[in-house]
Formats: C-alpha cells, sequence, structure tokens
C-alpha cells in the first residue's frame, strides 16, 4: 500500500518537476541566452531530467 502512495507521489512530482523545467528552458531570458552563448540554463535541464527519473521511479514503485 505504501509503495502505491510514493509511487503515485513521485509520478505526481516528476511531472510538476519536468514541467517547471520546460517553462524555464522556454522563457524569454533563456532564448535570448541559447541565441547569444548557445548555453541552456541548468535548472531547466535538472528539472526535465529530475522530472523524468521521477516518473520512471514512481512507475516502478506502481508495480
Amino acid at each position: 500500500m505504501n509503495n502505491k502512495i510514493i509511487g503515485i507521489v513521485l509520478i505526481i512530482a516528476g511531472v510538476v518537476l519536468a514541467i517547471w523545467g520546460y517553462n524555464i528552458y522556454d522563457s524569454a531570458s533563456s532564448q535570448v541566452t541559447r541565441a547569444i552563448n548557445g548555453d541552456t540554463p541548468i535548472e531547466a535541464w535538472a528539472g526535465m531530467g529530475g522530472g523524468v527519473i521521477a516518473v520512471l521511479i514512481g512507475i516502478t514503485r506502481l508495480k
């Protein structure tokens, strides 16, 4: 029972984290930085990557 609750929480948190990371990636200041330097903010990568990892761990907890 507890593993399913933890899995659901991880999936929800992972989706929110991935959306937050994408919002940072798609922000106006990030677009200007990418146009000038070609760099993407580390927060964007951390949010999207961490979100995907949390969702995958959450899915394995549901089984």
